[in-house]
């Protein structure tokens, strides 16, 4: 067990030769080809609905825990025939963005394409499982066997057609969101409720940004190669401003939900992000650099991304404090003591 390998791959996305590779354990293996070190985002989402459930009282561990490990074993089954589809359609060839920043296993010829493929089934129908359990702890529900149906088509048509027509942007806002955290909900708590959806807005809309930051770095690249994503339509500069816009509205939203007394005050601890954004904010409204600026990491995390990582920091500085936020709304919600104050 290569735990070093473990705490690495859930912090970047490691680069790793054949020979280090072959040395490695199947877990390691595992979080490298899944790119662990993002899933962090949907476990936020998973946390949010699980706290929204509880706050009404419907909180049930075991069936909680089965929708979490679903979403990111599905996140994780996404990324890995992500990265299967564009090595089939010739797209991480030539020294594409892909295998420069971090290990494409098949591409990298690490894995074969079988093996591939077999990580993904294995992670694939785990999910299927967990899925298969919430529809039968709750009486197989058919609005559940929808989610898992929109979850399935999500993960295996975002890389195409998807984001090849600039609607991989608006699958992420709707998969982490209404879907994620709305669903999930739903699935707690056996009720649709759309002001939990309105309350994911100002979560989704950082992890939004972090895949249009993506998406920004590799713009000329994907123009090339006929890979029409959001950027590439809208331009470099219309899609950093509506980066900037999206990070700022979480906050308006914030606002505006405290303000009908569906958070409590508390929720302003998410203030506190608002240094983050003051240092990431300037940096989205130049292009970005045509080389690595000086000081600027390079590999595993560091360039050619750009705008990705600087849209991951303030997604996750945000969604921690957002997160936590909620769990303390949540404890004077159920407080006997200011129970009625919140009211």
């Amino acid at each position: 067990m290569n735990f070093a390998m473990w705490r690495k791959a859930l912090n970047v996305i490691p680069e790793v030769s054949k020979e280090e590779w072959d040395q490695l354990d199947v877990i390691s293996k595992w979080l490298i080809s899944t790119r662990a070190a993002v899933l962090i985002m949907t476990f936020i989402s998973a946390a949010l609905a699980g706290l929204f459930a509880l706050r009404d009282g419907e909180f049930h561990f075991l069936p909680w825990l089965a929708l979490t490990l679903g979403l990111i074993l599905a996140h994780a089954s996404n990324n890995i025939f992500n990265d299967f589809t564009d090595y089939v359609r010739g797209v991480d060839k030539d020294n594409y963005f892909r295998t420069v920043y971090g290990a494409q296993p098949v591409a990298s010829g690490l894995m074969t394409k079988r093996q591939h493929l077999t990580y993904f089934a294995v992670t694939g129908l785990l999910a299927l499982v967990m899925g298969l359990y919430l529809v039968f702890v709750n009486a197989n529900d058919l609005l559940i066997w929808l989610l898992i149906a929109a979850g399935a088509f999500f993960v295996l048509f975002y890389t195409w057609p998807l984001k090849y027509i600039a609607l991989g942007e608006l699958a992420v806002l709707i998969v982490w969101g209404p879907l994620m955290i709305g669903g999930g909900y739903y699935v707690l708590v056996h009720a649709w409720s759309w002001n939990v959806v309105i309350a994911s807005l100002p979560y989704v809309l950082g992890v939004t940004t972090v895949i249009f930051g993506k998406h920004i770095d590799k713009v000329k690249l994907d123009k090339e190669k006929k890979i029409f994503t959001l950027p590439v339509v809208i331009g470099e500069k219309a899609s950093r401003y509506a980066v900037l816009t999206m990070m700022v509205l979480p906050y308006l939203f914030t606002f505006y939900l405290i303000a009908t007394k569906f958070f409590t005050p508390v929720m302003l601890i998410v203030l506190f992000a608002l240094p983050t954004l003051k240092q990431i904010y300037p940096v989205f409204l130049k292009p970005k650099p045509e080389t690595r600026p000086e000081g600027f990491p390079e590999g595993e995390g560091g360039w050619p991304l750009y705008f990705v990582g600087f849209a991951f920091i303030n997604n996750r500085r945000f969604g921690t404090l957002f997160m936590f936020g909620l769990l303390l709304d949540v404890i004077l919600r159920v407080l006997p003591f200011t129970q009625n104050f919140w009211r």
